[in-house]
């Protein structure tokens, strides 16, 4: 069933939990997910003891984790299985599987209507109806479709093409391709961002600033070999562009894209989670490890996982039974 609450409120909600200060038991209570991928896994870290505390096995090759509109399943794509997942998204306990052609990365748009998935192997991006998850349409795309993101009012969908160094912009009304603009060498992270689309450019060492309406790149705003993610910090001043290759995450201005700072986090930082304590969760994709950086400080504590970790999530609080 779709969500009564509109999808924005939801993120305000879910950026409040992640920003609010934990009690004690709150912090005790609460585990971060890390998706294993080299090795068909599923680490479960305690957030306040920072060690693993479980490793759940999945079928062959799990990517990334997208919590559904509603709150109540975590999503998570093993693209070689052609499964889906559900998860409780407080336990990580294995709910249910649907079968999926090789969902890689996960998207909802944001009015919770739609998820879009991209088939990085299959070279196709797929639109399924939230809830029901019934295939509404099929885009075939040249190649490795990855990283989506979205326009405010869910009618366009932006998604990333790492063979090409394409930018595709797909109508989700009409269920057409508006453009495919050349944006770089192996594009990834994609943002809509103050009317912009920022394109993290991995074969490069920037982030290219598209125009929406037509693909065109206006700037580009260097941060460091191996662009490969994007994310806003929970106040929504920064946002925090990953590095693969230069092993560094540097935080731009929301606002103005000018770098302010850079960490370094050895091992390949790739998708990260902002803890309610101000410290950043990273997978490093080549040091089986996931770091956590207290960037106030600079420090970085390293916590061992399995083979490959990709993608992470911060588990939501324990829902009292009722």
């Amino acid at each position: 069933m779709r969500s009564s609450m509109p999808k924005i409120l939801l993120g305000l909600c879910f950026s409040w939990l992640l920003a609010a200060p934990l009690t004690g038991a709150e912090a005790a209570d609460r585990s971060v997910l890390v998706v294993n991928s080299g090795e068909a896994s599923l680490s479960v870290i305690g957030l306040a003891s920072q060690t693993e505390t479980g490793r759940i096995p999945v079928l062959r090759e799990p990517h990334h984790v997208m919590l559904t509109p509603d709150g109540k399943d975590l999503l998570l794509g093993d693209t070689a299985a052609n499964e889906l997942l559900f998860l409780d998204p407080s336990s990580f306990a294995i709910r249910k599987r649907i079968t999926m052609a090789d969902p890689y990365q996960l998207g909802f748009s944001p009015d919770g209507r739609m998820l879009v998935v991209t088939g990085l192997a299959r070279a196709q991006v797929d639109v399924y109806e939230a809830g029901t998850y019934r295939l509404l349409h099929r885009f075939p795309l040249q190649s490795m479709p990855s990283h989506i993101d979205f326009t405010p009012d869910s009618g366009t969908a932006f998604v990333s093409l790492q063979g090409t160094g394409k930018l595709v912009a797909l109508d989700l009304r009409a269920m057409t391709v508006k453009w495919d603009v050349i944006v770089g060498k192996a594009p990834a992270g994609v943002m809509y961002q103050n009317g912009r689309v920022l394109v993290a450019i991995m074969g490069e060492d920037n982030v290219a600033v598209v125009n929406p309406a037509n693909g065109a790149v206006e700037r580009r705003v260097r941060t460091g070999r191996g662009a490969h993610q994007l994310f806003r910090s929970p106040d929504g001043k920064l946002i925090y562009v990953n590095n693969r290759v230069d092993s560094s995450t540097v935080t731009l201005d929301a606002t103005s894209l000018a770098p302010i700072h850079t960490y370094p986090i050895p091992g390949g930082p790739d998708d990260l989670v902002f803890a309610p304590d101000g410290r950043i969760w990273f997978t490093l994709r080549f040091a089986r490890q996931v770091g956590v950086l207290d960037p106030r400080t600079g420090k970085l504590e390293l916590i061992a996982v399995g083979r490959s970790p990709h993608g992470i999530f911060l588990g939501l609080p324990a829902r009292p039974v009722s």
